[in-house]
């Protein structure tokens, strides 16, 4: 199914090799090339069928903070409107449609929110690999799945902060005689490590305009990160899960459909500035979809393959 890695906001590109085979790519703050001119479609598969998604929470999170990304999740996964507030997470995925357009493959892809997996002893300790992040992943279901990692704040994995905010890529899985793909997606909380990277524009960035921050919508700066990196990683498994579908740059090295639209959340947007969002009149939230329970989110820009720009919400 899938295969690659991303990291988001404000980053350089870090690739990892290990036993598994995948590859990271990584979301730049700078934008020194212009997407429309080089994001192409290397006529390779694109994500299909039923696709179960398994959260596996790794470390200690509360249950008001898992239940933001699973509401998020069953928002992606609903076939028919969960609300009618628009614009809504399910209009921002229907921008993958246009890349099944162009591959002239029908888009059969549909997610369902499956298992979610407790690990908050800590399994295979408080610093990760890349490896171990693969090796908890396959505590999911290794067929037809998306199996998400999701870190804690008081967990540091390879790469985390200095260079991403999370990967995407895919392992094999079963037995010998009965090998299949499965793809995996990890996210961590940069809550304490550092939200000026991977949470912005909920938190001030480390480096480039200060802005203020906004004001998060679920009231978890941690957690809205996770969304947004979630969201991002979510779109480049679909568009591109085995390297040869749409990307742009060099394959061992993709900007993907979210990625190749950093710091792009609404319209007018430019280095430090989000764009133009909607705002919670009581809270004074920002946010651009609504989704299940209530729910608000901020997600990015997705690159529209048909009319070359960056598509945003509002």
């Amino acid at each position: 199914m899938a295969s690659f890695a991303y990291s988001l906001l404000l980053f350089q590109l870090v690739i990892v090799i290990s036993l598994f085979h995948f590859s990271i790519a990584a979301r730049r703050l700078t934008q020194d090339q212009d997407p429309s001119s080089i994001f192409q479609y290397h006529n390779g598969p694109l994500l299909t069928g039923k696709i179960s998604i398994n959260l596996i929470w790794y470390g200690k999170f509360k249950p008001s903070q898992r239940a933001i990304v699973s509401d998020f999740i069953t928002a992606v996964s609903s076939t028919h409107p969960t609300t009618t507030n628009q614009p809504s997470v399910s209009t921002w995925w229907k921008t993958t449609d246009k890349y099944y357009h162009i591959a002239k493959t029908p888009n059969s892809l549909s997610f369902s929110l499956d298992k979610q997996i407790l690990d908050e002893n800590y399994s295979l300790g408080k610093s990760l690999t890349t490896q171990k992040i693969v090796q908890i992943a396959s505590k999911g279901s290794q067929k037809d799945a998306i199996n998400v990692v999701l870190t804690a704040s008081d967990v540091s994995v390879d790469g985390f902060c200095s260079s991403r905010c999370g990967t995407h890529g895919s392992s094999m899985g079963g037995s010998q005689a009965k090998r299949s793909k499965f793809a995996y997606i990890w996210v961590g909380n940069s809550e304490t490590q550092c939200p000026g990277q991977c949470a912005w524009p909920f938190h001030q960035p480390i480096y480039g305009p200060q802005s203020p921050p906004l004001i998060a919508p679920n009231n978890d700066v941690g957690m809205e990160g996770m969304v947004m990196n979630l969201a991002s990683l979510l779109a480049g498994t679909a568009t591109n899960p085995f390297g040869n579908g749409f990307f742009q740059g060099p394959k061992e090295a993709p900007l993907e459909a979210a990625a190749a639209c950093p710091g792009i959340y609404g319209k007018g947007s430019y280095p430090g500035y989000a764009g133009e969002l909607l705002v919670d009149q009581t809270s004074g939230a920002s946010y651009n979809a609504y989704g299940v329970n209530g729910r608000k989110y901020l997600l990015p820009a997705l690159f529209d393959p048909i009319t070359s720009t960056c598509s945003t919400l509002v």
